[in-house]
């Protein structure tokens, strides 16, 4: 018997099947592409050839390609990214707030199990001493920002924005600096944001639509980081996380940028991992989730303990049904789906309209604003025909539900705080409205620069 049972575990181990931890922590590499529409990514079906090298990753990773954010502003975001909590809770809704001590916060609780950590950051946005972040570089052996005002005449990507390329060069440079294993690299890329200014070549050869050199762009940036981290032995053992977080609109339901609505456009985000030796690699799973289940699953894949303040879930196991083929033959395409919260305080801090709060379950987009609106994305994917008004049982269980989750995954409301005048010339400097008091009579929003 014994015999038998060292043959199976041969077989088990040949076959590359785990029941545990990894043997080793594995590195982890986090790449967020600030303002990155779900629609110009070819692993999630666009034509337009602008991500070959995130493609090439997706087929070598886990895709999930009904993935959400939960508020489409960058410094809120980030902050459900790496804390595994809703803005509700974490109270990081906004630019400027700070990220409380309290908070599980992903790169402490790596650097507590002896990870070696680091951040390099696209833009003032996420500074945490000169910029809009304060508390971001908690648990960060080097968090490289240095960010300031641009003065006039001054060069954009030298004071308040890099370029992915100098992003991705300077940590390179750290990782050649810094050969102690295991790390925890950030690397945020900012180029999608607007004002849209590709470089050569990519600003000639997108002229028309320059959003989409910017894609191409950092796409390309994106492929030099892996080519380097293949020749540095670096590449595949290592976990490696890619998500936007948030989208962008261009006109649709009247908005331009990002940071007023919560339709598919700035909401839908995506989102694959690449697991150590490819673990689950070619994987799409529709299953719905969120950014906030991120942390959870970074966690969980090098097999660390997830503290129990952390509000999203895991998604290895899913991944794991997925490899199995347990999801085969549900009874519904939402059946495994849980319900993703989403919203914007900015309309209302920027312009003093309402705040929104939005909530995806089953097959329906519901929006509380002042006037309810109800979307069936089963029928109606880009969401232009509210049926709030016909479909009103519905558009009340959602109500009901939207409340019930925002008071279950909320936290006391810290000391709270307004935007300062140096705050505000930090959001003005990157086309932000500052403030209700400062913007005067509220323009249209696809007028809007967010």
């Amino acid at each position: 018997m014994r015999f038998l049972c060292i043959g199976l575990s041969f077989i088990l181990l040949a076959a590359g099947i785990s029941f545990g931890a990894p043997s080793a922590p594995p590195n982890i590499i986090l790449i967020t592409l600030d303002t990155t529409r779900a629609d110009r990514m070819g692993f999630l079906g666009s034509h337009r050839g602008l991500t070959p090298h995130l493609d090439a990753i997706a087929k070598q990773g886990v895709v999930f390609t009904r993935a959400y954010t939960h508020v489409p502003l960058t410094t809120a975001s980030h902050a459900t990214i790496l804390t595994g909590t809703y803005p509700q809770f974490n109270h990081v809704n906004d630019f400027g707030k700070p990220l409380a001590e309290s908070l599980p916060y992903l790169p402490d609780i790596l650097h507590h199990h002896e990870y070696h950590t680091a951040a390099f950051v696209g833009s003032l946005i996420l500074d945490p001493l000169d910029g809009l972040a304060p508390g971001f570089d908690r648990g960060f052996d080097v968090y490289d920002a240095g960010f300031r005002l641009r003065r006039a005449q001054e060069d954009r990507y030298k004071t308040v924005e890099r370029r992915a390329g100098e992003v991705v060069s300077h940590a390179l440079l750290w990782l050649r600096k810094n050969p102690n294993r295991p790390f925890f690299l950030w690397i945020h890329l900012y180029d999608a944001h607007d004002p849209y200014d590709p470089p050569p070549p990519y600003g000639q050869r997108y002229a028309s639509f320059p959003y989409d050199g910017e894609i191409a762009y950092l796409d390309a940036a994106v492929g030099h980081l892996f080519t380097v981290l293949r020749s540095q032995g670096l590449y595949d053992d290592a976990l490696i996380a890619v998500m936007a977080d948030h989208g962008e609109a261009f006109g649709e339901h009247g908005e331009r940028t990002h940071g007023i609505f919560l339709y598919d456009e700035t909401i839908h985000v995506p989102l694959l991992f690449k697991l150590p030796h490819e673990r689950f690699a070619g994987e799409h799973i529709s299953t719905q989730t969120g950014l906030v289940d991120v942390t959870p699953t970074i966690l969980k894949i090098a097999g660390l303990e997830v503290p129990g303040a952390v509000q999203g879930e895991s998604l290895l196991s899913g991944m794991r049904r997925q490899a199995r083929g347990d999801v085969a033959g549900k009874p519904s395409a939402h059946a495994d789906d849980r319900p993703v919260y989403s919203e914007t305080d900015y309309p209302h801090r920027a312009f003093g309209w309402s705040p929104l709060r939005s909530l995806r379950e089953d097959k329906y987009l519901f929006v509380e604003a002042p006037r309810q609106e109800l979307y069936d994305q089963s029928e109606d994917p880009k969401e232009l025909h509210n049926l709030a008004g016909t479909r009103t049982a519905v558009a009340g269980t959602l109500a009901t539900n939207l409340d019930k989750f925002r008071a279950r995954t909320s936290a006391a409301q810290p000391g709270g705080g307004t935007v300062d005048a140096q705050q505000a010339q930090k959001l003005n400097a990157l086309g932000y409205v500052a403030s209700d008091s400062s913007a005067g009579e509220a323009p249209r929003p696809w007028r809007i620069r967010s």
